[in-house]
């Protein structure tokens, strides 16, 4: 499911107007963003949270020379599902 058909499943399923539910996901989607850029984590009981994990700096290997490196430590954003949506998909 890309983005398109998120939009028009949550507008069917709700009445509301694509553009609504559109400018709805953005906001969704800009906020979540955001709070984890700050350090912030973003939980929505049920389904998971949004996080941000530091990654310590290690030794790595270039897979095509097989030469060891040096990788810097660095921030990912990290989602951990949440029980019931680990349920749902479980089956």
């Amino acid at each position: 499911m890309n983005k398109q058909e998120l939009i028009d499943a949550i507008a069917a399923d709700t009445d509301a107007t694509k553009t609504a539910v559109g400018r709805f996901l953005d906001s969704f989607i800009e906020n979540v963003q955001g709070s984890v850029a700050k350090g912030d984590q973003v939980t929505l009981t049920g389904f998971g949270t949004f996080k941000r994990a530091d990654v310590a700096a290690r030794t790595g290997r270039n897979p095509t020379t097989g030469q060891t490196m040096s990788l810097p430590a660095t921030v990912k954003p990290r989602f951990v599902p949440g029980a019931i949506f680990k349920a749902k998909v479980k089956g």
